[in-house]
């Protein structure tokens, strides 16, 4: 089953810098995709050089949240999506649960 964690960011290189390394160390079953709302801030470079597994998908516009979202989602391809704001900390496991209620 193929899973992406993806992250709505708007001039988030902060957050993403605090709460995405747990998103990448508890997410081996998942591609994990920032999905970047036209930031003005180094956000997108802040990503590609600290998180080299995590994948990029750049809106245009700043569509806010929903718009956002469904945007970046045209781009990616899964059966599964788990959509997170960026500054939450997950644990261990964390997509088990879901993996299960989709299986």
């Amino acid at each position: 089953m193929k899973i992406a964690v993806v992250i709505l960011n708007w001039n988030g290189t902060k957050l993403l810098g605090q709460f995405l390394p747990s998103v990448v160390k508890y997410s081996p079953e998942a591609d994990i995709y920032v999905a970047d709302n036209a930031s003005t801030d180094d956000s997108v470079a802040f990503v590609k050089a600290n998180f080299p597994t995590v994948k990029i998908v750049i809106n245009e516009s700043n569509f806010g949240f929903a718009q956002g979202y469904n945007e970046a989602l045209k781009h990616i391809d899964a059966e599964i999506y788990a959509l997170v704001n960026s500054d939450i900390e997950v644990t261990e496991n964390w997509l088990k649960p879901i993996i299960a209620t989709f299986e």
